[in-house]
């Protein structure tokens, strides 16, 4: 591409040395960079790119980006100077790749809970209709069908163009992403043009980060806030009506706002709902009428999950009686309240639940059909959000029987993590095991027939973070070989 082309797009900037006339390739990482590309110095939590730019030149990079004047081979590479390295990034890699999200059908989904759901439910229910759709979030990038790995539930700027500009060269024309507030927060969706944004719920989570519920809040609002005043092309927003923030986030946009509930009068409202072991039924009263719904989904939260899906793809054109039908087909999203299917007289169900507010919808999930007693085994990660570890483990509580451990310790101690936790511990039936592959066998080894099983905070992943390094680890794999252990047995 062409350099002064490219860098038209950033009207405050300083040049030192000779740009070259064109360039190859964008980079954020100096060790991927390429013979004749671009090196964008940014800011990390642990790193600062502009460490880093001597070595991207090196390696064959003939235009820096950065802040500050930086002592580089003015001789290999051209030094262009910017306010703000992280804006410069979100305008350079749009330009660089077309605007990508402008050829395409976007839909962002942010809240604290549920959002790796909806992405999933909606990404899915498009391919059932017969449509291409990439997503990207939580579970990695999924590319119509083939799944690719990423970093972070939102990626850097840089990223999400190359995947949208993936899915463009690839003939996809829906692009679902999971929106969380760090990636909101850190400008990381600058550039992304939506078109359909959705909002799940908000509850107690990322104060380590966000510091209070009111700048949590108020960074998920940045989704619709920053969906614009552009009223020339449509554009949707979705919202949970029994959400205590639903109206600062409808005033916050001036687009259409197209609501769900269970509780109150909204576009896409759940009725007389029923709750099995296996599915859940409800009526749908919807702007297109009233339809009977059968899901595979379990538990209230999924019941608001799957409203959230169908009014977003109603927003982008899709029939709500087509919607009822491809529901009723839907496997579970993984992870999520996902049944594992064993030799054991148990139900044993894993789930992501990692915040007071999903943990208490888990439990309540499953009381409809509870036989015996429920087991209950949570966990949460080190050198994280400490202040919901006990209201976590109080919303444990609910359970007969609970199992406190980790998820991904990191550089923190079992005992710091198991402490914190134990606080908010409302009866004395619970155990404290910090390495979680031994949490599990003790939630299969003091099973009985008729219980019911919940591992959550891991759901659908296979690794655990000790310090920095991730380690093979599956709870339901776990838990399927124990059971073979225990009942065969036949204690």
């Amino acid at each position: 591409m062409n350099t002064y082309n490219l860098l038209e797009s950033i009207k405050l900037k300083t040049v030192y040395g000779q740009l070259p006339s064109e360039i190859k390739d964008l980079y954020v990482d100096s060790r991927k960079v390429t013979e004749g590309s671009v090196f964008i110095c940014t800011r990390g939590y642990t790193v600062d790119g502009h460490d880093f730019a001597a070595k991207a030149v090196e390696n064959g990079a003939t235009v820096v980006i950065a802040e500050k004047q930086l002592d580089i081979d003015l001789d290999k590479a051209a030094l262009v100077v910017v306010r703000d390295s992280f804006k410069a990034l979100a305008q350079l890699s749009n330009k660089y790749y077309d605007y990508p999200s402008k050829k395409l059908n976007v839909i962002g989904v942010t809240g604290t809970n549920g959002k790796t759901t909806v992405t999933n439910l909606i990404h899915s229910m498009l391919r059932m209709d017969h449509q291409k759709a990439a997503l990207s979030g939580t579970i990695g990038f999924n590319l119509d069908g083939e799944l690719l790995p990423s970093e972070n539930t939102t990626c850097d700027n840089l990223t999400n163009q190359q995947m949208l500009n993936l899915a463009v060269e690839r003939d996809i024309q829906n692009f679902i992403l999971e929106v969380s507030s760090h990636g909101l927060s850190l400008g990381r969706l600058w550039g992304v043009d939506f078109d359909v944004v959705a909002f799940t719920n908000l509850s107690h989570d990322h104060l380590d980060y966000h510091e209070t519920m009111e700048h949590y809040g108020y960074a998920k609002g940045l989704l619709f806030s920053q969906l614009g005043q552009d009223l020339e092309t449509p554009k949707y927003v979705v919202l949970n009506a029994d959400d205590e923030w639903y109206d600062r986030y409808r005033y916050m946009t001036p687009h259409e706002v197209i609501s769900v509930s269970l509780e109150s009068s909204a576009d896409f409202k759940a009725e007389d709902i029923e709750y099995a072991n296996d599915k859940t039924t409800f009526t749908l009263q919807s702007p297109e009428g009233s339809y009977h719904v059968e899901m595979k989904l379990l538990g209230q939260f999924n019941v608001y999950n799957i409203l959230t899906s169908m009014a977003c793809l109603y927003a982008r054109g899709m029939k709500v009686e087509r919607l009822v039908e491809i529901i009723r087909e839907l496997p579970p999203v993984s992870g999520r309240m996902e049944k594992v299917e064993m030799d054991a007289p148990l139900s044993v169900y894993i789930d992501y639940a990692h915040t007071p507010d999903a943990i208490e919808k888990a439990i309540e999930s499953v009381f409809p059909f509870k036989e015996n007693k429920i087991i209950f085994l949570v966990g949460t990660g080190g050198n994280r959000d400490k202040s919901k570890r006990p209201t976590m483990a109080e919303k444990a509580s609910k359970a007969d029987y609970v199992i406190l451990t980790t998820d991904d310790p990191r550089y923190e101690e079992y005992d710091s993590i198991l402490q914190d936790l134990e606080k908010g511990m409302q009866h004395d039936q619970y155990a404290l095991i910090g390495d979680r592959a031994e949490a599990v066998k003790h939630a299969i080894e003091v099973s009985e027939p008729g219980d019911i099983i919940i591992f959550a905070g891991k759901g659908h992943e296979d690794y655990q973070i000790v310090e920095n390094t991730k380690y093979p680890h599956s709870d339901k794999n776990i838990a399927i070989e124990e059971s073979k252990i225990k009942y065969r047995a036949g204690h």
